[in-house]
């Protein structure tokens, strides 16, 4: 392993071990935590104390009137426990402040991104001095089977490790975030995925019918957020890597689709940059909006997925989101990237995003989360779109999941680039899968989920001798263990 390797895994096992045997099940996979007390954690017995000062920002007793639940602090029985995270329930973390402002912490997801403020949460919790830590993890044992003449099959590892670290500086909140991967051991090839295509894992072809591994490394990042009166602030992030102000939350992080180790075909279209080797990100919250602005590095990672890269931040992208309820998160974004592509030397692109992700409880227990987005890519002169909706429903141990797509790919078919061209005809394919999965709770913070989907593949008349067939089947079997 290289040096990144072991000083990850290190740093990551620190703030795991860190995290008390005892904690219980807090639900969230953001990354945000509340502004701590400096005294020592104790057993939470109550509500946190005290509500404070309006102008605070970063306080847990703090109202946000706009988030559907009275958050104002009750007076606890021990004057310390309202600071140990280790027990906090779902509702409970619900009420505490986002690392980037003075709404519900709730509302973050990958990078700066935002998600409903109900989205669900979870991560194993403590407090250290002024530090509030969470960790937690989704590790993936999958077989995939792809139909057709262009269909392969495979058994793989994938997943993420999540370690944050947050307290507050000042007048405002510092946070750190690292996330790391396996998705490497996988190999060169990736994995079978019909219809899927884009980047490099070996320098020299591009993978076609096949999703590339991540990057160990997901993302290394700090924020700094001060606020600038009672419901908005200033902030900048920065990772290497990180994810720029592009897309909806990376789709490991929807919870509309989360419990699907199956890639979207839309990836390239939406979220693959949210691992970008260099990235600056300054923003301004007004409340429910956000407004942000980032420079970052345009290139895909390269073959090498254990290191981590440095390139120039010659890239931007702008976005603008807005959660007018508790339960829709919206953005739209653009974003101008510099030689993305590394077997496309020269070739710019131009890329555009929008969506709108609702998640609510439903009557008689059950959970439902959904997703609706569109994504253009425009290259030499050719606009390429992407469609996708995707939902999940939930209820005790049992989660169904589905995505439909559409995407206009122009990589389906190798591509001669002496001839100066990089990308051949579009085609216009579709793919709709649905699955399920099981959880058996080994223990208050661990699950083991074994579950499986099947997926229906769309291929054009122009396409149909290279699969073999107009409606290609694919599937996937898997077992996974959530902790946190």
């Amino acid at each position: 392993m290289t040096k990144t390797f072991l000083l990850g895994a290190s740093s990551l096992l620190t703030l795991l071990v860190a995290v008390p045997a005892a904690a219980q099940h807090a639900g969230h996979q953001g990354h945000t935590m509340p502004a701590p007390a400096p005294e020592p954690a104790k057993p939470i017995q109550s509500a946190p104390t005290a509500t404070p000062d309006p102008h605070a920002g970063h306080d847990m007793g703090k109202m946000d009137p706009h988030a559907g639940h009275d958050m104002t602090a009750k007076p606890a029985a021990d004057p310390h426990a309202g600071h140990d995270m280790a027990a906090m329930n779902h509702g409970e973390h619900g009420a505490m402040i986002g690392a980037l402002g003075s709404y519900p912490a709730g509302r973050e997801s990958s990078g700066t991104s935002w998600q409903p403020d109900s989205a669900e949460h979870r991560g194993l919790m403590t407090q250290v001095g002024d530090w509030h830590l969470m960790g937690h993890a989704d590790l993936f044992g999958v077989y995939s089977k792809q139909g057709s003449r262009r269909g392969d099959d495979k058994l793989f590892g994938a997943g993420m490790i999540m370690g944050m670290a947050k307290r507050p500086i000042g007048g405002g909140t510092l946070q750190l975030r690292a996330g790391f991967s396996p998705d490497p051991l996988m190999g060169k090839s990736g994995y079978p995925l019909l219809l899927a295509s884009g980047e490099t894992a070996n320098g020299v072809d591009r993978l076609i019918d096949r999703q590339h591994p991540h990057d160990f490394v997901m993302e290394l990042s700090a924020s700094l957020s001060q606020p600038i009166g009672p419901k908005s602030s200033v902030f900048l992030y920065g990772g290497l890597p990180g994810e720029p102000a592009f897309g909806p939350g990376a789709f490991m992080h929807r919870e509309s689709i989360m419990d699907s180790p199956e890639a979207p075909i839309s990836h390239h279209w939406l979220d693959s940059q949210h691992i970008s080797f260099g990235v600056l990100t300054g923003g301004v919250v007004l409340d429910r909006v956000k407004l942000e602005v980032s420079r970052f590095n345009g290139r895909e990672p390269d073959q090498y997925r254990w290191n981590i890269e440095t390139a120039p931040l010659d890239s931007t992208a702008v976005r603008v989101s807005a959660n007018p309820t508790r339960d829709l998160a919206l953005q739209a974004s653009w974003a101008r990237l510099k030689d993305p592509e590394q077997l496309e030397p020269g070739v710019n692109q131009t890329r555009w995003s929008a969506s709108a992700i609702y998640a609510t409880d439903l009557a008689n227990g059950w959970r439902s989360a959904s997703t609706l987005a569109w994504g253009r890519k425009s290259a030499e002169g050719h606009d390429y779109d992407a469609f996708v909706a995707e939902t999940s429903l939930k209820k005790g141990l049992w989660t169904l999941f589905g995505r439909g797509e559409i995407t206009e790919n122009s990589e389906l078919l190798p591509i001669d680039h002496e001839d100066g061209e990089h990308h051949g005809e579009a085609f216009t394919v579709g793919k709709v899968s649905a699955g399920a999965i099981r959880d058996f709770q080994l223990s208050p913070q661990l699950k083991l989920g074994v579950g499986g989907l099947v997926a229906v593949n769309f291929v054009p008349d122009g396409l149909r001798a290279e699969y073999g067939k107009a409606r290609p089947l694919g599937g996937m079997a898997f077992v996974r263990l959530k902790i946190g």
